[in-house]
C-alpha cells in the first residue's frame, strides 16, 4: 500500500541556526556591557557576512547571501551597534522586483535581460569582506568591484579606482605597514585568468599586470611579504559551461595540478616563477615574509578544497589547518610543514607586522568540522618562533568567526592587545567579546540587541589621533 505521507526537504543548512539571515536595519546606543571596555579601545570594529534579503530562487550557498555589514563603535567605555545592507544594484533591483532574480554557485540563474543590462549576470553581493584604506571604506566580494560606503554604512556605489580598476578584485587585498599600499589581485573564468595590482597609500591605482594562468581557477587569496607576492593555482576549476548550464561551476579536478607562483613586488612586470606542487587547497594565509633569498608563507591547508558547490564527488568534509612552506623561487624548490593538526580557519595576526615576521598567528578553532556543520568556538594563539600554542574557547555551546586582533597603542609587545569576535549562544543572543590577546583572557561583552548571523572577514579600524 502508497504512503500518503508527503516528506518534507530538508532546510537549507545555511538559512537556519546560526546561520539564519536578520530582516532589518538598526541603530542601537548605549550597550549593555559585561565587564569593563579597555580605555585605549578606541574605534569601531566591521564585519561583513552574508545575509540574503530575500528568499533564493535556487539552490543556495552561504557564498550567494547579500553582503550586511555589522558595525560596534567603542569610545569612552561605552558601544554602540549598527548594521546596514550592501546595497547593490543588484539587490536594488531585487527590491523593486519583491524577491530574488539571481541564481548562486550551486544553482546558477541568469536574472531578467534587463536586470542584466545593469547589474550584470551575476549580482554583486560584496559580502565577504570590509576593509578601509585611504579613507575610503570598501565592502568586497571577489567577482565584481568592491562597493564603498560611507562613514555612516550607507552605500555610495561600486568603486573602481577613478576608471582604473577594469573588472573584480580579491575580497583579500594586503595593506602594507610601510609602504601604505593596498595590494591585490583578481581572478576571472574568463582570460586574463589573473591579475595583479597596486593602489599606493592614497589610493591610487599605480600598477595593474597580468599573470599567465593556464586556464581559470578559484584563488580565494594570496600572500604578500615585504618583498613579494604569492600566488597559488590550485585545482579548484572553473567549468563555465556547466554553470550557465545551472550545475556547479566550480570543481575539484586533482589531475589540473598545483603549483606556487612568486612575483617581485619590485618588478611585477618580470615573470612570475612558478614551483609545481602537490594538488591541496587554501582558503586564508596568515602572512608571508622574507628570509633571504626564501619567502616564508603561512596558511590554512587543507588536502583538498574544503567548500562543496554541489559536487556530488566531494562525499567526505575535510578540515583545514595551519601549515607553512618556505618557497625558494631562484633554487624552484617548496619545503613544507605542518604546523598544527587541529580544524581552524580564518587566520590573522597584528595587520602592523603584515609581509613581515610576527611571532604571533590567531587561528579560529573549530569542534566539529562537517561538510554543512563547521562549529567555530575559539581561538588558537600560535607563537611562530617556539612552535608552541594556548587555546582560548569562548564556550561548548557557542558559536564565533573570525578573531580580529585590535593593538594597544600603550603597549610594546606584538601580541599587546585584544581579539574581537562576534560570539552567539544555543539561545541566539549574540555578544562582542573582547579577549586580551596577551594573556587570553576575556575583559569585556558588549551585548548586541539582536543575534548576529554567522559572517566571513573585518577589521578593526582605530578612531584617529
Amino acid at each position: 500500500m502508497a504512503s500518503d505521507v508527503v516528506s518534507t526537504p530538508p532546510a537549507n543548512p545555511y538559512l537556519i541556526g546560526h546561520y539564519e539571515p536578520v530582516t532589518d536595519e538598526r541603530d542601537d546606543v548605549d550597550l549593555e556591557v559585561v565587564g569593563e571596555l579597555p580605555e585605549p579601545l578606541v574605534g569601531t570594529y566591521l564585519r561583513n557576512g552574508p545575509n540574503p534579503a530575500f528568499p533564493p530562487v535556487t539552490r543556495y550557498h552561504v557564498f550567494d547571501g547579500d553582503g550586511m555589514i555589522h558595525a560596534v563603535q567603542l569610545r569612552n567605555g561605552r558601544a554602540s551597534y549598527r548594521n546596514r545592507w550592501v546595497r547593490s544594484a543588484g539587490l536594488d533591483a531585487e527590491r523593486r522586483a519583491g524577491h530574488a532574480l539571481f541564481g548562486g554557485l550551486s544553482e546558477f540563474r541568469l536574472p531578467p535581460p534587463e536586470v542584466m543590462e545593469t547589474a550584470g549576470m551575476m549580482k554583486n553581493t560584496a559580502n565577504t569582506n570590509v576593509v578601509v584604506h585611504a579613507g575610503r571604506t570598501l565592502a568586497m566580494m571577489e567577482a565584481a568591484r568592491p562597493i564603498e560606503l560611507d562613514a555612516s554604512l550607507a552605500t555610495v556605489g561600486e568603486y573602481d579606482f577613478g576608471g582604473a580598476l577594469p573588472a573584480a578584485m580579491t575580497a583579500h587585498p594586503k595593506v602594507d605597514p610601510v609602504t601604505g599600499e593596498m595590494v591585490f589581485f583578481a581572478y576571472s573564468p574568463f582570460p586574463p585568468y589573473l591579475r595583479y595590482h597596486v593602489a599606493d597609500a592614497s589610493g591610487v591605482l599605480v600598477e595593474s599586470v597580468d599573470v599567465e594562468l593556464p586556464g581559470p581557477v578559484m584563488m580565494h587569496d594570496f600572500a604578500v611579504s615585504a618583498g613579494r607576492a604569492v600566488f597559488f593555482d590550485l585545482p579548484a576549476v572553473f567549468d563555465l559551461d556547466a554553470m550557465l548550464a545551472g550545475a556547479p561551476g566550480i570543481r575539484w579536478q586533482p589531475d589540473h595540478g598545483a603549483r606556487i607562483g612568486v612575483l617581485d613586488r619590485t618588478a611585477p612586470h618580470d615573470p612570475v616563477r612558478w614551483i609545481d606542487v602537490d594538488p591541496f587547497y587554501v582558503f586564508h594565509f596568515l602572512n608571508a615574509f622574507d628570509d633571504g633569498e626564501t619567502v616564508v608563507v603561512d596558511g590554512c591547508r587543507s588536502a583538498r578544497m574544503n567548500v562543496s558547490f554541489g559536487d556530488d564527488r566531494i562525499v567526505e568534509a575535510v578540515h583545514p589547518s595551519l601549515h607553512r612552506w618556505r618557497i625558494d623561487p631562484a633554487r624552484g624548490t617548496v619545503i613544507d610543514e605542518p604546523l598544527d593538526d587541529r580544524p581552524g580557519d580564518f587566520p590573522r595576526i597584528d595587520d602592523r607586522r603584515a609581509g613581515l615576521s610576527a611571532r604571533y598567528g590567531y587561528v579560529a578553532a573549530s569542534r566539529t568540522w562537517a561538510e554543512d556543520d563547521i562549529a567555530f568556538d575559539g581561538v588558537v594563539k600560535h607563537d611562530l618562533v617556539t612552535g608552541t600554542s594556548r587555546q582560548f574557547s569562548y564556550g561548548s555551546d557557542s558559536v564565533s568567526g573570525e578573531a580580529v586582533f585590535a593593538a594597544d597603542p600603550t603597549r610594546d609587545s606584538e601580541d599587546g592587545g585584544w581579539l574581537l569576535n562576534y560570539v552567539t549562544d544555543a539561545g541566539g543572543s549574540t555578544d562582542l567579546v573582547v579577549v586580551d590577546a596577551e594573556v587570553l583572557e576575556e575583559v569585556a561583552r558588549v551585548r548586541i540587541p539582536r543575534r548576529v548571523p554567522f559572517g566571513f572577514h573585518g577589521n578593526w579600524v582605530p578612531d584617529a589621533n
